[in-house]
């Protein structure tokens, strides 16, 4: 089940790398977001600078978490469920997928501290509710694309059925 597990993940970190464009699509759009964020209102209260960067972080996972399973067609699936179960599958694509939302995390984390400055009181404690809140939001998101997936590869499916579960948890964060 491991040795399973493993290979998935591997095969998914190496797409990762040799199709960089994605990742870098959403640093991007993390970078562009944020500046213009510095730009329109230099430095934001805490209360707002909090709230902006967990509605930027929820755009993020939404658009980094559905192309893992959105990428990968019927075909493949099928392969994929024919060289390992769908539970191997699926804890791939979830680990995978918090591995990516972590570092996004961090690095969206990093450069609001840059360019917005750190408005928060207890920075360590909002760092380790980053990492968790990151990693949940990468865990719903990632289910919803795979039932996304399922629904003839919709996208649009994965946001309608995603906001209002993940609403109580953004109010949490927030």
């Amino acid at each position: 089940m491991t040795k399973a597990i493993f290979a998935l993940l591997k095969k998914d970190v190496l797409l990762e790398l040799r199709q960089q464009h994605s990742f870098y699509g959403i640093l991007l759009y993390v970078a562009s977001t944020i500046f213009v964020l510095k730009l329109s209102i230099n430095a934001p209260e805490g209360e707002t600078w909090n709230g902006l960067f967990w509605i930027i972080q929820l755009f993020v996972c939404v658009n980094a978490v559905a192309k893992s399973f959105l990428q990968e067609g019927r075909g493949r699936m099928l392969y994929f469920y024919s060289i390992s179960g769908a539970k191997e599958f699926i804890i791939a694509k979830l680990i995978y997928n918090i591995i990516l939302m972590l570092l996004m995390s961090i690095l969206s984390l990093g450069l609001f501290f840059i360019l917005l400055k750190n408005p928060l009181v207890h920075t360590i404690s909002f760092v380790g509710i980053v990492c968790l809140g990151g990693i949940s939001l990468s865990l719903v998101f990632t289910l919803l694309a795979a039932i996304a997936a399922k629904a003839q590869q919709n996208a649009a499916l994965m946001a309608i059925l995603g906001f209002p579960l993940i609403i109580p948890q953004l109010l949490l964060l927030i």
